[in-house]
């Protein structure tokens, strides 16, 4: 299952964490965002262990998501020893997500 980062856990869990993290800025009422909330969640069971996969509701934590200057939603953040190493805006495929994975 997908971690849920915040405005409060998201130095500690995604940034201070010692494997890569990948996280999906999202909000409720975003359309595009349910479409891509299945892979999100089908990736963080494949990669659990290895990469740490999670979402953060730009609505509940904005303070992170401007600070990451999310723009538009779903972004992705690749992260990768505290820093930002990859950033995707918009729905991306499975296959897509999955090769800045496993670059990662």
């Amino acid at each position: 299952m997908a971690f849920h980062f915040t405005d409060d856990n998201f130095k500690q869990e995604a940034l201070s964490s010692e494997l890569p993290v990948l996280v999906d800025f999202y909000a409720d009422w975003c359309g595009p965002c349910k479409m891509l909330a299945p892979v999100i969640e089908t990736l963080a069971t494949e990669y659990e262990g290895k990469i740490k996969i999670g979402k953060l509701n730009v609505d509940e934590a904005p303070d992170t998501a401007q600070q990451y200057g999310v723009m538009s939603i779903p972004t992705l953040l690749y992260i990768k020893n505290g820093a930002v190493v990859n950033k995707t805006v918009g729905v991306s495929a499975k296959t897509e997500i999955e090769q800045v994975l496993n670059s990662l």
